[in-house]
């Protein structure tokens, strides 16, 4: 159906697979086409509870392709950048929970891949940088998700350097969750999907929309936004059958909205 990417379906888990190993899965026009249409086709099948991003080879994404990028014009690299951007906003705005499986190396708008979903699981082989500085190519829009990963000076540093850091410091940094063997990363990977799938689907989907429309609020503009939506999401369906349950003591039968 796709030929930049692989498609599969692991319970209620959508694994959308990075493929093109040959070109460390650089981020093509058409991949990034591609990846934005099977979200959106994930996000309107019922069925599924979490999205695994994934990678064939030995990269997880090396960045924007770059032989797609010499000597064209300023509206085709427009064009490029706004595709990209569409693609990041939707992994956000897909109401399952996206997570990022890092077998290797992330690299500039790869890495900007990674910050952007919802978590990140890696492999202890995995590394990330920005280094655009070092062609001349500032990375300039992977700054917007790696600021919000990982903070100003960190972000700056790797901004400012190029250099990668290892999976560890990532951890520590915050712009990955865990770091885990080369043989364990799929098994945790698919293990975190799961239990986000225990919940309710509906009240995930409302957690994950208000989560990053508060992100950057001020602290009295979030809790307003929260202070809604608690009462919205309290009047659901879910909502008042999770309640009973754990009052009953007895599992919750989710709605399935």
């Amino acid at each position: 159906m796709y030929k930049n990417l692989l498609l599969e379906f692991d319970a209620e888990t959508a694994v959308i697979t990075l493929n093109r190993p040959n070109n460390r899965n650089a981020l093509s026009l058409d991949l990034m086409l591609e990846l934005t249409d099977c979200l959106s086709e994930v996000e309107e099948n019922r069925s599924v509870r979490t999205v695994i991003l994934a990678a064939a080879g030995k990269a997880y994404c090396a960045g924007h392709d770059l032989t797609e990028m010499v000597d064209r014009t300023e509206d085709e690299y427009r064009r490029t950048f706004s595709i990209c951007t569409r693609m990041m906003t939707k992994l956000q705005t897909i109401p399952q929970p996206v997570i990022a499986e890092v077998q290797g190396v992330a690299t500039a708008a790869g890495c900007q891949l990674v910050a952007t979903c919802d978590l990140a699981v890696a492999s202890d082989r995995a590394s990330f940088a920005t280094p655009g500085v070092r062609i001349g190519l500032f990375c300039t829009t992977p700054m917007v998700a790696l600021t919000r990963a990982i903070g100003r000076k960190r972000a700056l540093q790797m901004l400012l350097t190029g250099e990668p850091i290892d999976a560890d410091t990532a951890a520590q940094w915050g712009l990955i969750n865990c770091v885990v063997s080369e043989q364990d990363l799929r098994q945790t990977s698919r293990k975190l999907a799961a239990r986000i799938a225990e919940a309710s689907a509906q009240t995930i989907r409302i957690g994950k929309q208000a989560y990053y429309e508060q992100i950057d609020l001020d602290q009295a503009s979030a809790y307003a936004c929260a202070e809604q939506v608690m009462v919205e999401n309290a009047l659901i369906d879910d909502a008042q059958e999770g309640m009973a349950a754990f009052l009953g003591k007895r599992r919750a039968c989710w709605s399935g909205k």
